[in-house]
């Protein structure tokens, strides 16, 4: 009998995820950086990045009839481990055997000419990098990322891809299985797709504080307009306003010999100005004023 002739025989979803995290065990104590695909409940994925992803895939003619062969699969714990980096996805899958399945999927740059027309748009759409994250952008906006022409997402003539199966299929459901759970990544790792289409999401936000700052400038020199400087002053008023000349230090005079010799006089007679001949000299001032009288 042959393999395309051949069908497994049924096994229940319980069991094929028993058999999945039995074998996620085994992979962590050899490999603690492992990354599995959990999903909880039948959501493969509930945000914004999470849905486009998946969204993208299904929406193309050739993807539409093969992808839906991993959602079981990547529901059931299937994808053992997922690692995104720049242009490329390794993944293990368990199948039917015991030992995984090895899936590697590569996804092309974005192209220059689309990723700036996409940044021109994006200009001052965005207040901070949080809100790129979470999808929270217009409408508009949305448009212009899923558009599948001219968006960030990839076609299938961009995407290429390998597995270790026998399935003589082109998409096999284990790299089906890693499609879909890059959308699951997706929503709690958004950063991860900017990563694999080898663009900084920083530049969507540089471009939108740019141009917050050119119109906070612009702002500035409108309000300084209004401001009155001294001249208008002047006119207004019909005074004149002089700035306060900045007045040279005094250069300390230097003490001779013999003014310093004065000085230490000065110093030494006056704790004796109320003297007998002070008072005396008092007096006679006093008696000739009251004569004059």
């Amino acid at each position: 009998m042959s393999y395309w002739s051949y069908y497994p025989p049924y096994v229940s979803v319980a069991k094929k995820r028993a058999k999945a995290d039995k074998k996620l065990k085994s992979l962590q104590k050899k490999n603690p950086n492992i990354r599995p695909v959990v999903i909880e409940g039948r959501t493969i994925a509930r945000t914004w990045w999470g849905k486009a992803w998946n969204t993208n895939l299904e929406s193309y003619a050739d993807y539409t009839n093969r992808i839906g062969r991993g959602r079981s699969y990547v529901r059931n714990g299937s994808v053992l481990d997922l690692q995104i980096q720049s242009g490329l996805i390794k993944a293990l899958v368990q199948g039917a055997l015991s030992r995984p399945y090895k899936v590697q999927i590569k996804i092309k740059s974005l192209k220059k000419d689309i990723w700036r027309k996409i940044k021109t748009e994006c200009q001052g759409s965005f207040d901070s990098l949080q809100e790129l994250l979470q999808g929270s952008f217009p409408k508009s906006l949305s448009d212009t990322f899923t558009n599948q022409k001219s968006g960030l997402f990839p076609s299938p003539k961009e995407i290429s891809f390998d597995c270790s199966c026998p399935d003589w299929a082109n998409m096999c459901k284990h790299v089906a299985a890693a499609l879909y759970g890059i959308g699951a990544r997706l929503d709690s790792e958004p950063d991860l797709f900017f990563t694999l289409r080898n663009v900084k999401m920083e530049d969507l936000i540089t471009e939108a504080v740019k141009d917050q700052t050119t119109s906070l400038i612009s702002k500035a020199e409108r309000t300084s307009s209004k401001v009155i400087d001294d001249s208008n002053l002047s006119e207004i008023f019909g005074i004149d306003i002089d700035e306060t000349p900045t007045q040279p230090k005094p250069t300390p005079r230097k003490l001779t010999k013999k003014r310093s010799q004065k000085s230490a006089k000065n110093i030494k007679k006056a704790p004796f100005r109320k003297t007998k001949k002070f008072q005396q000299k008092k007096k006679t001032t006093a008696r000739k004023l009251y004569h004059k009288k």
